[in-house]
């Protein structure tokens, strides 16, 4: 008599919890991949808001100084001179563009970014990234 074989409800469910286990697994490392991805956007962005308010300080600076020296204020104007010791690839540009109005102009490129030519800049620096004030002093 040949006897047949019924699988029985147990081995049916055999491996699922190894199959949910996984899964699992596998959305727990997409959640981590995308905090880590979060984590470095946001090393990023600080960066690049410390590299702006480093280059607003520079400017207001000068215009400082030049608020402080109005009778020479003319003596400030410069053109692309060398600040990488306070920002990296940073030069700083002053202009007298009225008779009593100077524009300074911040430029920096980040560690890993490639400057700009002179031509694509919106500064006039090879850069990739500007900040500029315009001050009005009395006396200059």
């Amino acid at each position: 008599m040949r006897t047949h074989n019924i699988p029985s409800a147990k081995s049916n469910q055999q491996g699922a919890v190894l199959l949910e286990a996984l899964i699992a697994i596998l959305i727990f490392s997409m959640g981590i991949l995308a905090l880590v991805g979060l984590q470095a956007a946001m090393i990023q962005n600080t960066t690049d808001s410390k590299f702006r308010a480093d280059a607003s300080y520079i400017a207001q600076k000068r215009i400082g100084i030049i608020w402080a020296d109005p009778a020479n204020a003319a003596t400030y104007v410069e053109a692309n001179t060398d600040i990488s010791s306070l920002l990296p690839g940073g030069l700083r540009t002053v202009t007298q563009t009225a008779t009593n109005q100077f524009q300074v102009v911040v430029g920096w490129t980040a560690p890993g970014e490639t400057a700009l030519t002179v031509a694509a800049s919106p500064c006039a620096m090879a850069v990739a990234h500007c900040f500029t004030t315009v001050a009005s002093i009395a006396g200059g």
